[in-house]
């Protein structure tokens, strides 16, 4: 990811007030379609923007697997949920979109939100996805627009076009369905893999 990788000490950026205008969580909730009990892997969860309000509302049955690569993101998120109201349905994962470390088939939806544009192997990425998502499970994709200047957000050559996206996706053997714009600057993308069995095994 070199240095398209966002920056722990930026972390307050995560939080700040403004994100909720031009990118409103409850958008995002209502576009993952989530539902009671289900189970959700946040790939590079951050410090909980969408984690926590993710884990709400698949309630107690369900089950988020907030993964990031970098322990001070998790350190910042981890103390979040020592507060009060914090749910108690999140587990916090060291890894990766290419290595989550998560088992085989366990979760009904991957969420990867602003990161995409950060990933070296994509193709890679989208195989661990497909290994650890459950039958008839949904990659949720979300990322900068290409067309829009930042600030906010990471330079503009970081980004990578939606159609781009859009086409990685269907060439891989996905099922994608049309990108939708999602708060002011961000596309939103659900996906399903390819049909084919997928081994029921924990990555090394």
């Amino acid at each position: 990811m070199g240095d398209r990788l966002f920056k722990p000490q930026d972390a307050h950026k995560l939080d700040d007030p403004e994100r909720q205008i031009w990118l409103p969580v409850a958008e995002v909730i209502r576009a993952l379609a989530l539902r009671s009990g289900m189970s959700v892997a946040d790939i590079g969860a951050g410090t909980g923007y969408f984690a926590i309000p993710i884990a709400r509302s698949v309630g107690v049955e369900g089950k988020v697997y907030a993964v990031d690569l970098q322990p001070a993101m998790l350190a910042k998120l981890r103390e979040k949920l020592t507060e009060p109201d914090a749910p108690r349905n999140i587990e916090l994962v060291q890894g990766e979109a290419s290595k989550t470390t998560l088992s085989s088939r366990c979760a009904d939806v991957v969420f990867i939100a602003n990161v995409w544009h950060e990933l070296e192997n994509p193709t890679t990425a989208l195989q661990e996805v497909a290994r650890i998502l459950a039958p008839g499970g949904v990659l949720a994709l979300l990322d900068w627009r290409a067309d829009m200047i930042s600030p906010p957000g990471p330079p503009s050559d970081h980004r990578l076009p939606t159609a781009d996206v859009l086409q990685f996706l269907v060439k891989s053997g996905w099922t994608a369905d049309e990108p939708v714009v999602v708060g002011r600057y961000s596309y939103f993308i659900t996906a399903r893999p390819p049909k084919t069995e997928v081994a029921d095994s924990t990555s090394d």
